[in-house]
């Protein structure tokens, strides 16, 4: 890794649907699958599953920002993610399916905000714009088992997209 690097933490849903995006461009050195945002440390993927730990499943991804800008990947974010359900990401529901941009910085939090604004302003979505903006908190690993899960199980990877993520983005995206 770069001596550079710099980190981004983005909730959309199950976590394994929100790897892929991001290993594939350009800058991104490394996406790992986690949790974040909740009062228990180091969960398991069943205790974040009971909704007791507070905890979004979320993915830390580093990169080199002399290679991509923070703001660029807030823009593939929004293009992954439906930022009009506060309640969680096409088939995953409850609140720790929930999106939600945790930022590491003031510099990050002015950035999430007005790419938000920006997306809200432009006509893209009937619905108001609900993802979250809220300070990083602690991020735990998920296990080995989820890290990586687009490559290791491509036929249940192809399930969870199915759920209507890739339909949802090319309705709004590609236009």
């Amino acid at each position: 890794m770069n001596k550079h690097s710099d980190t981004a933490i983005f909730a959309g849903g199950c976590f394994w649907c929100m790897v892929e995006p991001f290993d594939t461009v350009d800058g991104v050195e490394k996406v790992v699958s986690g949790y974040s945002g909740g009062h228990v440390a180091n969960p398991t993927y069943e205790e974040v599953c009971s909704g007791k730990t507070g905890h979004t499943e979320a993915v830390e991804i580093t990169y080199d920002p002399s290679k991509i800008s923070y703001e660029e990947l807030l823009n593939y974010y929004w293009q992954v993610t439906d930022p009009t359900d506060a309640m969680g990401q096409f088939q995953d529901r409850g609140d720790n399916y929930r999106p939600v941009i945790f930022y590491n910085s003031e510099a990050q939090k002015e950035a999430a905000e007005k790419s938000k604004q920006e997306l809200a302003e432009s006509g893209r979505f009937d619905k108001p714009i609900v993802t979250q903006i809220e300070e990083a908190k602690p991020f735990y690993p998920a296990e080995d088992y989820h890290q990586g899960f687009y490559k290791k199980n491509p036929e249940r990877y192809a399930l969870e997209e199915a759920g209507g993520r890739a339909d949802f983005i090319k309705k709004h995206w590609d236009k």
